[in-house]
C-alpha cells in the first residue's frame, strides 16, 4: 500500500511539473508572438522575450533553442487548430472537395481573424523559417486527397504527394500574395474557393483537348 500510495504521488508531481513547464512554454510563446507584432520578427530578441515573461534568457533557450522555433510553433499551432475544428465536424466524412474547401475556410478564417499577426509571422515564416520547405502542410493535404482516391473520388492516376505539394503551394502563394498589402488586396476565401476550383476541375474544357483519349 505504501509503494502505491509513493507511486500515486510521484505520478502527481510529475503532472504539476509538466503541467508547470507547458504554461511556462505557452506563456513564453505568447510573449514572443505578441513582441513580434508589437516591434517585428527582426527587432525583436531572445533577450526582450525573456525580459517580457520575466524569466532568464537561458529558460527562453530551454523551451526555444532559436527564436524561428516560435515561427515554427506558430505554424504547428494553427495547423492543430483548424484539425480539431474538422475533428470536431466529422470533416472526414465529406467528399474530398468538400473537405479540402472546409480546410481551406478554416486556415482562411484564422488568417482573416489575425490579419496582423499573420502578416508579421507569415512574412518571418518565408524569410528566415522554412516556411516553404517543412513539408507538414503537404503532407496533410496529401493524406485529404489519398483518402479520396480510396473512395474513388480522385483519378487513379493522381499523383497524391504531388497534389499535396500543389495544394500547400497555391495556399501559401496566396497568403503571401495577401499580406503584401494593406488594406488586404482581395478577398482571401475567394480566391482560396477559386484556386482550388482551379485544381479540382482543372482549366481545359474537356478531356479531349488535354490530348487524352
Amino acid at each position: 500500500m505504501k509503494i502505491r500510495d509513493e507511486a500515486a504521488e510521484d505520478g502527481r508531481v510529475v503532472g504539476r511539473q509538466e503541467r508547470r513547464r507547458r504554461k511556462l512554454h505557452d506563456q513564453l510563446y505568447e510573449t514572443a508572438i505578441g513582441l513580434f507584432v508589437a516591434q517585428g520578427y527582426e527587432a525583436t530578441t531572445m533577450e526582450q522575450i525573456a525580459e517580457s515573461a520575466d524569466v532568464a534568457r537561458a529558460t527562453v533557450f530551454n523551451h526555444f533553442a532559436q527564436k524561428v522555433g516560435f515561427l515554427e510553433e506558430w505554424g504547428v499551432r494553427r495547423r492543430a487548430r483548424v484539425a480539431e475544428i474538422l475533428g470536431a465536424e466529422h470533416a472526414e466524412d465529406l467528399p474530398v472537395g468538400d473537405r479540402l474547401r472546409r480546410y481551406l475556410k478554416e486556415m482562411g478564417d484564422l488568417n482573416v481573424a489575425s490579419r496582423a499577426e499573420t502578416t508579421v509571422l507569415m512574412d518571418a515564416s518565408a524569410r528566415y523559417g522554412n516556411l516553404l520547405h517543412d513539408p507538414s502542410l503537404e503532407t496533410e493535404l496529401a493524406r485529404i486527397v489519398e483518402q479520396g482516391r480510396q473512395r474513388g473520388e480522385i483519378r487513379a492516376g493522381v499523383d497524391c504527394d504531388q497534389a499535396g505539394q500543389l495544394l500547400a503551394a497555391c495556399y501559401f502563394s496566396t497568403i503571401l500574395r495577401w499580406i503584401r498589402e494593406e488594406p488586404a488586396p482581395f478577398d482571401l476565401h475567394q480566391r482560396f474557393a477559386g484556386a482550388l476550383d482551379i485544381i479540382l476541375l482543372g482549366l481545359l474544357a474537356d478531356r479531349a483537348h488535354a490530348g487524352e483519349p
